[in-house]
Parts: C-alpha cells; sequence; structure tokens
C-alpha cells in the first residue's frame, strides 16, 4: 500500500450544512486506500462544524475560521497538502465511486501530465440528475477558447501545481479555469472519458446565483491571455474563436441565471465573431428564444427528455 501515491483532497466549506455530509462521505468512501483529506471551513454558523466535528477523526486536518474567500480556503488547504496527486472538493459536490482510483491510474500511465479531468454529471439540490458534462482533449487552446472542465472531476499532480502558483485569490467565479490555463502553459492534460462526480447546481451556486458577473472574470481571462508571453502567439492566431468562446460562455451563464435577453445577446455577439463556435450551443440558444417567447414549458419538456436519456 505504501508504494501507491498519497492522494490529498481538500474540501472549502461555507455554510452548506445540508450537502456537507454527503460531500465529506463521498471522499471517506473511496475505495482508495491512501487518502489525506482535509476541510477547511470559513466560520460556518450553520450546523456545518457540528458535521465536521463528527468525521474528525477521519481527516488529516480540518479548521474553521474566518477567510476572505473560496481561493483563499482551498490554497490554505492545498499548501498544507502532501500528495504526490492533489485535488479539492467543494462542500456542495460529491465523488462518485472509483473516481480518485481512475484518476491515480491515469497519471501513471500518463507520467508528463499535470492534469487530468473527467466527465461530471449535474444534479438538483435533491440529487436528481440535469446533464451529463461530457468534455473531450481540449488541450490549452480549447481552454484559452473557454471549453470549460468541471472542476469537481480534475485531479492535479502537486509539484506542477506548486510551479504554477495555487489560485489567484482575486478571481472568485473562475478561479479554477485561470488556474488550468497556467498548468496548461507547462505541462500536459489528460481527459478520462469516465464521470467522476456530481456537481449540484441549486439556487445558492454561484453559476445561478451570480451569473452575471461572471463577464467580467471571462473578459478579464481574455486580456490577461493576450499578453502572457507564452500565450501571445496561440491568442493572436485564434483571437476571433477565443473572444467568440469568451461571449458563448458567458450567455451559457446568463442563461442558467435566468436572463434569456442578455444571454441571446451574448450569443448573437459570438455568432457575429465565429458562428461555428456560437452554434455549438443551438439547442441552449432556442430554449433562451423560447424563454422570451413565453414558450418556457416547451423548454422545460426538453430538460425532462433529456434527464431520462442521461
Amino acid at each position: 500500500m505504501s508504494d501507491l501515491p498519497l492522494v490529498s483532497i481538500v474540501t472549502p466549506s461555507y455554510n452548506q450544512a445540508p450537502f456537507l455530509e454527503q460531500t465529506i462521505r463521498s471522499v471517506l468512501e473511496q475505495d482508495y486506500p491512501r487518502i489525506e483529506y482535509m476541510i477547511v471551513d470559513g466560520g460556518s454558523t450553520d450546523g456545518s462544524v457540528e458535521i465536521i466535528k463528527k468525521y474528525a477523526e477521519r481527516f488529516a486536518w480540518w479548521v474553521s475560521d474566518r477567510d476572505s474567500g473560496q481561493a483563499e480556503a482551498i490554497n490554505k488547504g492545498l499548501r498544507r497538502a502532501r500528495g504526490e496527486i492533489v485535488a479539492w472538493l467543494n462542500s456542495d459536490d460529491v465523488y462518485l465511486p472509483g473516481a480518485v482510483s481512475a484518476a491515480v491510474k491515469a497519471f501513471e500511465q500518463k507520467l508528463q501530465t499535470g492534469l487530468v479531468y473527467g466527465n461530471v454529471l449535474a444534479v438538483d439540490e435533491m440529487g436528481h440528475p440535469l446533464n451529463l458534462l461530457r468534455y473531450g482533449d481540449w488541450g490549452l487552446a480549447g481552454l484559452m477558447e473557454f471549453r470549460i472542465i468541471g472542476q469537481p472531476s480534475v485531479f492535479m499532480r502537486r509539484q506542477v501545481l506548486e510551479q504554477t502558483g495555487f489560485l489567484d485569490p482575486s478571481y472568485h467565479f473562475l478561479l479554477d479555469h485561470q488556474l488550468w490555463l497556467r498548468m496548461a502553459q507547462i505541462a500536459g492534460m489528460d481527459y478520462l472519458p469516465k464521470t467522476l462526480s456530481e456537481a449540484r447546481f441549486h439556487r445558492q451556486s454561484k453559476n445561478v446565483a451570480r451569473a452575471a458577473e461572471f463577464g467580467d472574470e471571462i473578459r478579464r481571462i481574455v486580456d490577461w491571455m493576450r499578453v502572457q508571453p507564452d500565450l501571445a502567439l496561440l491568442f493572436s492566431k485564434n483571437e476571433t474563436r477565443i473572444r467568440a468562446g469568451a461571449e458563448r460562455l458567458e450567455a451559457y451563464y446568463l442563461l442558467d441565471g435566468g436572463q434569456p435577453a442578455a444571454s441571446l445577446r451574448a450569443y448573437g455577439r459570438a455568432l457575429r465573431l465565429h458562428p461555428l463556435t456560437a452554434l455549438k450551443d443551438w439547442k441552449r440558444i432556442t430554449l433562451a428564444v423560447l424563454s422570451l417567447l413565453g414558450l418556457g414549458r416547451l423548454g422545460n419538456l426538453y430538460r425532462r427528455l433529456r434527464r431520462k436519456n442521461i
């Protein structure tokens, strides 16, 4: 067993008591035998600390103190990590059985890989499936075009993470994507065509409750990429696709946040820049139009039929 690489997992937590225990159990019940698990709570007042104490003996470390936000909490845990492989799992998401073992196997097969990612099953507050988020071998160019990968299904090589410099605490919404971009500049990333986690979408989720704020960080990342020495050439070659991808991603979040008109405007900008990029979301564009026409029930029917096919 000692020959197996240690995997360090950090869960940042703040007032997510309804979901926290399921998150914790999804880590502790993994079949991989060498896991170092840490909880970084931001001073919750909703009973989360009592849940944490229930499992405290099985944690490598935990703390409950006020912090400046998600990035600081995650970095606090990652800096204490001793594992060769590291990850973080938010307190409303869960790992599926075998997720950690699958990630470790992938790293063992690709020794130059700095980051491994799999698919994510989106679920609602009750854990009912909403959508299976399938990804692909995006690579650095794909990340620059805002092809998002699901953070709960990402595992990282600690050496590469430390070389990259952890999360930038000035980002609050796309802090993970900006980190993946920095890591992909110095090491390979590999797609594992397997569903590793469930991501919970609920009214308090940032991508629902604060969807309109994602656009500012998307544009900030565009400006950041444009001046990075290692990205500038690739940016200039693919600028139209990158900017269309940025508009498409903002449109995606706006629609999830219940703003179909603003979403359609962003999709329109993406269409003008690079039609093929925008039309990848033709189903969501249709949903936005139906919502504006007062035919949202048809969209709901589509979603129900889609869940049955997951």
